[in-house]
């Protein structure tokens, strides 16, 4: 019997966030606040609690509950700035993703094969310029010091090898493929855990459901959203990494969310795809919609890039325009179309553009530069805004210098870019570990434990629900060490089975039951 465990210190549960609930709102100082779970806020608590600083952490919900679950699920090297001239940003991110590939996270981030098939759609000229874009995206990974074994070359793809990788591709008029890689997470709300659970480690305060009422830069009047009970933590310095309801919580922040919608599909409606696919959209340059291959049972194609007006929802909903626009894209390629009623699930993240453009800025989303901000306001809040996933770790160390310098505390440089996050190891101990693929692409190095569970109780080895992968193993691990309070944060984030209506109603007995029983054995735990 297997006697793996969690990585100590790491474990998150009902038990752990009430104790450090009560210690951060006790009236002592901490040294750094962060407000907000995703990944940059998950990123700067790491950052912090590296460097040494006494840090907690909150969000009025759960870890990865906004922009960061609803992502592409790419670690993108930058190629798309290098059209707009950003380099800077083009450099970062090839950079960042090389960071994530080989040193923090090679268990969760690993090379992604996209073909873009040659159809009578794209012109000579256009298969000219991409393959231009392709070539200088392998030159941005040279830059960025990635080896080639971790990021293959791109190649061209005779029309026989291009039908091969992408099956679904109507054969008429193809003349070939462009063979492309860049980075893909196996979930972005995985990556947020092993960053809360990380900065755990090191002594942060992790602590969900506490939602901020009001923020200054010696800290925040809170609520826990379980009890109802009000109370005040203070700090030193304060980071606000709350996306797109930044603005919310700090004044002189303007942003112009833009929505990235995608649809979820069963894997057998399009059958084996050995790689992604990139579709050029109909009249532009330098934007695609991608079908990606999940491995899970489903594929997503996406995304758009359109404006949102108004209040800020918690769950942005899915218009059937984004719907319409990206099957007419996709079936333009495809032997066999897609039809509505195939399109079992779709999410909607909004991007936390942050909008220097005044009112006679541009109309699109899609023309708002990528970087990243850090600001300041005069009563010393250390605002991060903008960025996108694969820079998280860089925007999270410039919110932490800069609310550091801020307030005048002393930090050590940020180690972050050599710091393994929970479950990494290198690729020859990952490859060796005596437990299902899945299972390592998911948890790293804590995969034998997450099996041991199911070793040692095998009602635990049993499938969620028929047709999908995840085992009733990963809701007891999740609700024991990551964090998971209720069957949403179970089935929506640490889990993607919520991705589909239909699977998340059919699951939501099971999971209630296991976190039930979870959490009376903590307690009893406890008791002891």
């Amino acid at each position: 019997m297997s006697t793996a465990t969690a990585l100590p210190g790491s474990s998150l549960d009902a038990a752990r966030r009430t104790r450090e609930l009560a210690e951060a709102a006790d009236g002592r100082i901490a040294d750094v606040l962060v407000v907000g779970l995703g990944a940059t806020g998950a990123g700067a608590a790491l950052d912090a609690a590296a460097r040494g600083l006494d840090v907690v952490a909150v969000d009025a919900h759960d870890l990865a509950f906004g922009t960061s679950r609803w992502s592409s699920k790419l670690i993108h090297g930058g190629l798309r700035y290098l059209a707009s001239a950003q380099f800077d940003v083009a450099h970062e991110s090839a950079v960042e993703r090389g960071v994530l590939m080989t040193r923090t996270a090679p268990h969760l981030v690993a090379a992604q094969p996209f073909v873009l098939p040659l159809t009578p759609l794209v012109s000579r000229a256009q298969a000219s310029l991409a393959w231009a874009g392709f070539r200088a995206g392998d030159m941005l990974r040279l830059a960025a010091r990635t080896p080639r074994r971790v990021l293959p070359a791109p190649r061209r793809l005779s029309a026989a090898e291009a039908r091969r990788l992408a099956p679904p591709v109507r054969p008429d008029g193809l003349r070939g493929g462009l063979l492309s890689w860049d980075g893909k997470v196996t979930d972005d709300a995985r990556l947020v855990t092993a960053l809360a659970r990380t900065a755990a480690v090191h002594g942060a305060r992790v602590l969900t459901r506490v939602r901020v009422l009001g923020l200054t830069g010696t800290g925040a009047r809170v609520r826990d959203e379980l009890t109802g009970e009000e109370g005040e933590i203070r700090a030193r310095a304060v980071i606000n990494a709350a996306g797109v309801w930044a603005g919310d919580l700090a004044g002189g922040i303007r942003i112009r969310p833009s929505r990235g919608t995608h649809l979820v599909l069963r894997s057998e409606r399009l059958g084996v795809l050995p790689a992604g696919l990139h579709i050029p959209v109909p009249g532009e340059t330098n934007r695609f919609v991608l079908v990606l291959p999940q491995g899970d049972g489903r594929v997503y194609v996406g995304l758009t890039d359109e404006p949102v007006e108004g209040p800020v929802p918690d769950v942005p909903e899915v218009p059937e325009s984004d719907i319409g626009f990206l099957l007419d894209v996709l079936d333009s390629v495809l032997e066999v179309p897609v039809h509505r009623d195939e399109v079992v699930g779709a999410f909607a993240g909004l991007r936390p553009l942050l909008d220097t453009t005044g009112d006679d800025g541009p109309a699109r989303t899609a023309d708002i530069s990528r970087r990243h901000a850090v600001l300041t306001s005069p009563d010393g809040v250390t605002t991060v805004v903008g960025g996108k996933l694969t820079t998280y770790r860089r925007m999270a160390e410039d919110a932490v210098d800069a609310a550091t310098r801020a307030r005048g505390l002393p930090a050590r440089p940020s180690p972050t870019a050599a710091l393994p996050l929970a479950g990494a190891a290198a690729p020859a101990r990952l490859r060796a570990l005596p437990v299902a693929r899945r299972l390592v692409r998911r948890y790293g190095t804590e995969a034998p434990a997450v099996h041991a569970l199911a070793e040692r109780d095998p009602a635990l080895a049993r499938p969620v629900l028929p047709g999908h992968p995840v085992t009733r193993a990963e809701l007891v691990w999740a609700a024991r060490h990551e964090g998971a309070l209720d069957a949403a944060d179970l089935l929506d984030r640490r889990t993607r089975i919520g991705l589909v209506p239909e699977d998340r109603a059919a699951a939501l007995a099971v999971a209630e039951d296991l976190l039930a029983r979870t959490a009376e054995e903590i307690r009893s735990a406890n008791r002891c």
